[in-house]
């Protein structure tokens, strides 16, 4: 991929979380990369091709911090914490997937497809790691849902309180 879409990524990305799939048009795109509209069609003909190119990016850069994380933290309970919890401390704030959710029945179909992947590839590899789909969607559940109460509330420790609530609660469950 070239510079320039990697560039135009990382600004859909950023958009993605802060407003979803309309908050940002190819015009906003063009204005921050100092392009034209014409060449953001060029790297990526439609929206739909953007958004779904940075939902995978984004789902094989999970991917392998969840690996990271497997290989220190045994518990994949606290891992779930721990990854869930990353973008709640960083200044990226959420996660572009729980960002599209929101509107997931109005998304059209590819991306659909590509949230519903991301959030396939957490069951699948908390199943790999001990987890009960069932306890892992719980978990998930309560981990997607603090990081949106921490963007709202603007408060990191409201996401931290129920991470640590949900580590007491099922860590010794999972083991």
């Amino acid at each position: 991929m070239s510079e320039m879409a990697n560039t135009l990524m990382d600004l859909a990305e950023r958009h993605l979380r802060a407003g979803g799939f309309a908050g940002f048009s190819y015009r906003d795109l063009a204005a921050e990369a100092g392009i034209k509209s014409a060449s953001v069609h060029y790297h990526f003909p439609t929206k739909e091709n953007l958004v779904a190119a940075v939902l995978r990016r984004y789902k094989g850069r999970v991917a392998d911090y969840i690996d990271q994380l497997a290989a220190e933290e045994a518990d994949p309970v606290r891992l779930m914490a721990k990854a869930f919890g990353s973008p709640v401390h960083s200044k990226d704030k959420l996660c572009p997937c729980i960002s599209l959710g929101g509107a997931f029945s109005d998304l059209p179909a590819e991306i659909q497809g590509e949230v519903k992947g991301y959030y396939e590839m957490w069951l699948d590899r908390m199943e790999q790691q001990g987890l009960s789909r069932g306890k892992a969607r719980t978990i998930m559940s309560m981990l997607v849902g603090a990081q949106l109460l921490a963007l709202i509330l603007d408060d990191v420790k409201a996401y931290d309180e129920v991470a640590d609530e949900v580590v007491k609660e099922f860590a010794a469950v999972a083991a």
